[in-house]
């Protein structure tokens, strides 16, 4: 059939707005082909997701862009152009900016010098320190963050510097952003600030492509949606054409009909003595005056906006600060001088921030999982049994879905997902009485989602207590018996999760409960 001068014409200005299209694009490392094929079209004034599994490839495909590796085969055309970048610096001369989600900053560095290193206002030069700080300051305030750019990165929260990342990455023009799970440490009230900032680049006519695992957000922001898996291209359509439960089952190859597993084990008795407790626990500046308490089997979300004091909390109990009050194990006082303290009396802690405080990048998988476990793995006299401890991290990698090609791969080659992963088997290789999560799904896939969420049920059956801190509410209200909010650095409210609404957690994360 021919076609009509309308749709020709449509074909036409579709092709015309292209930003950015990806053909046949092959990537191999050695005899891994982590691309298979690869196809994408990006168009101008439009998000265009692109989902897809820990490990499917989509890291890979975004260092091709931004220069860090180039393709084995296939071609690049930006503004029906070839583009080649020989490094990341050639990528943004070519006007291709990337958030990616692991942070690139230097912690002893200020915020404005964070965001224009490599390319600082200077002049014979030297750094022209006044226009550096009135640049990052009009930048700030022109994406509306609530951060100062004269404060330390390193007395940053995790949630502030992912903003910083996110501003460093649009300090040069660019007309293709792409932003890496940009919202993974974001709490609602920063990812609406992250939302506002994409709408008007939208507007300005830039072409967005955007990773996320969170279905939600994806839907609510998405022109177009491709699905990648395994290293192939499977479909691009656009979000009027599909629903969240198609799209997971695009991705992982299966249905998935309900993401929160249901309890395994009844919900503790009444008269159930709590495992851990906190009595007016306060860190002066940080956060005061907390009492709460996790039973045995019970797992109690944590929820509060940024700079609430949530996941300082978390470190107070895990001897990572010196609070006033009182911690209770088993109704007794606890002192907790160390995290080494901590693990002898039980008590485990997922961090939220992997790269530098979960894992060793540089060590195996093996290692990494078996870190915390060696004692337990020892034989006689305290000497180390390698096929205690091959088998132990192999059962691990097996139990948790860790995606490696060995347990001998360096745990900083793998996807964020996959390194949360081995972090969360760090910690279940000792079995602990107490499990403290802060994020524990930051980064991960739907279908890795699933699998941690099932463990976190296992170990609650098991009688495990477990306190988990979340910015994605519906993973707090869909895993919790109890939910803590927080508010300005206190306790605002203990809500039963049961039959309870994000409108209702908000109203007291927002202190507007009064």
């Amino acid at each position: 059939m021919t076609q009509s001068n309308a749709a020709i014409k449509e074909e036409a200005s579709r092709g015309a707005e292209t930003a950015l299209e990806i053909r046949d694009v092959v990537k191999s490392f050695g005899a891994v082909q982590a691309l298979k094929r690869m196809n994408l079209k990006v168009r101008r004034g439009r998000v265009h997701t692109l989902l897809g599994e820990n490990g499917a490839g989509k890291s890979t495909l975004m260092k091709i862009l931004a220069g860090v590796y180039r393709p084995t085969s296939g071609e690049i055309l930006l503004a029906g152009k070839a583009y080649q970048p020989q490094n990341p610096r050639d990528a943004r001369a070519h006007g291709i900016s990337i958030v990616f989600q692991e942070l690139s900053l230097c912690r002893n560095l200020s915020v404005a010098q964070n965001i224009f290193a490599s390319h600082e206002p200077s002049r014979f030069g030297f750094v022209r320190d006044r226009e550096l700080v009135a640049k990052a300051e009009a930048l700030i305030e022109d994406l509306g963050l609530p951060v100062d750019v004269h404060a330390k990165v390193g007395d940053l929260s995790i949630a502030q510097r992912q903003l910083v990342e996110i501003a460093k990455g649009l300090s040069l023009p660019a007309d293709v952003v792409i932003l890496d799970e940009p919202t993974s440490s974001l709490s609602d009230s920063e990812a609406e600030i992250l939302f506002s900032i994409i709408g008007r680049l939208k507007a300005r006519g830039k072409a967005i492509i955007y990773i996320s695992h969170r279905m939600e957000e994806i839907m609510r922001l998405s022109d177009d949606i491709t699905v990648i898996r395994d290293g192939e291209y499977v479909t691009t359509m656009e979000k009027s054409e599909t629903s969240i439960d198609k799209l997971i089952a695009l991705m992982v190859g299966r249905e998935m009909q309900d993401i929160y597993p249901p309890r395994v084990a009844p919900r503790p008795a009444a008269g159930i003595a709590p495992v851990l407790a906190t009595k007016n626990l306060t860190v002066p500046g940080k956060f005061h005056d907390v009492s709460i308490y996790v039973k045995p089997g019970e797992v109690v979300g944590l929820f509060g906006l940024i700079g609430s004091g949530r996941s300082d909390i978390m470190k107070a109990l895990f001897g990572m600060e010196r609070p006033e009050g009182q911690i209770l194990l088993d109704g007794k006082p606890l002192t907790l001088a160390s995290p080494s303290d901590a693990i002898r009396n039980g008590i485990a802690f997922v961090t939220e921030n992997r790269k530098e405080e979960g894992l060793v990048l540089a060590h195996s998988v093996e290692r990494n999982v078996n870190m915390v476990a060696l004692k337990q793995l020892a034989g006689p006299f305290g000497l180390m049994r390698g096929s205690a401890e091959r088998a132990a991290a192999k059962a691990e990698v097996l139990r948790l879905a860790i995606k490696a090609a060995s347990i001998d791969t360096t745990a900083g080659s793998l996807s964020g997902g996959n390194q949360q992963k081995i972090v969360l088997a760090k910690w279940l290789q000792i079995r602990p009485r107490v499990l403290i999560l802060d994020e524990p799904t930051r980064g991960v896939d739907v279908g890795a989602k699933f699998e941690i969420y099932r463990i976190i049920r296992e170990l609650a059956a098991e009688g495990a207590a477990i306190l988990m801190v979340s910015s994605e509410l519906p993973e707090v209200l869909g895993l919790s018996d109890r939910v803590v909010v927080m508010h300005n650095r206190s306790l605002a409210a203990v809500l039963d999760a049961e039959g309870l609404t994000p409108e209702t957690v908000m109203t007291y994360a927002a202190g507007m409960h009064a």
